[in-house]
């Protein structure tokens, strides 16, 4: 017999929700955003964004952003890649983790968007899903900062922080996007991401958080935390 380790049994109040929230708002304030929200942010364009996001595996923030800028450059529109050899686009985004697995992906992507989706990146979570290097994270990330809908974007950082503050009883990011949907209110789907990515970077980080600087403290019950800072 199994038991689950899945559980939203004691989820937060609204109210809870709406102070965290609004305390790490203000304490990131002074942050750089990640890459990909800084993509959007000065191109609005949606396949800059699926760009971003797929370079974004396994590489710093500071190596996506001037990966994304190097190859948008260059090649900004879908056809454009598709004029770059496999090669050329390995050299624009090196040294990105992966970076010739993510070049070849990258032209994949561009032809399905070119051959299924008549050049236009779709709005649609499916569709992306179904591109290579693509997984619910990067999906829901090109569908929030791209269109503007709702989706829970579930990385290590959500996914460690929420767990953290007792909200949610996941093992995967997956099953933390299914059970954050249940209470978060959807207006801030979007926004999670980029806030969380923020704190986690700086403040509530894997090994040793800085606890003594935490403007949430009293909102969080330290699950798994045995040393802070």
């Amino acid at each position: 017999m199994t038991t689950s380790t899945t559980s939203t049994s004691d989820p937060p109040p609204a109210s809870e929700i709406r102070r965290v929230f609004a305390a790490v708002r203000r304490f990131v304030a002074r942050h750089e955003l990640p890459s990909v929200s800084l993509v959007a942010v000065t191109s609005r364009d949606p396949f800059s964004i699926l760009v971003s996001t797929v370079l974004s595996l396994r590489t710093r923030d500071d190596v996506t952003l001037a990966a994304t800028r190097r190859l948008v450059a260059v090649a900004p529109t879908v056809n454009a890649v598709l004029t770059l050899s496999e090669d050329r686009i390995a050299e624009l985004i090196y040294p990105c983790g992966f970076y010739r697995t993510k070049a070849r992906q990258l032209l994949q992507i561009a032809r399905i968007i070119r051959d299924q989706h008549n050049g236009t990146v779709p709005a649609d979570r499916d569709a992306l899903l179904a591109m290579p290097g693509v997984g619910r994270k990067t999906a829901n990330l090109v569908l929030g900062l791209s269109f503007g809908i709702p989706a829970i974007c579930v990385d290590t950082h959500v996914h460690r922080i929420c767990n953290r503050l007792g909200w949610i009883r996941s093992r995967t990011p997956d099953e933390s996007e299914r059970l954050l949907e249940q209470f978060v209110p959807k207006r801030l789907w979007i926004e999670i991401n980029e806030l969380l990515v923020l704190f986690g970077q700086q403040t509530c980080t894997p090994q040793s958080p800085r606890c003594s600087l935490c403007p949430i403290a009293a909102h969080c019950r330290r699950v798994g935390v045995t040393r802070s800072r």
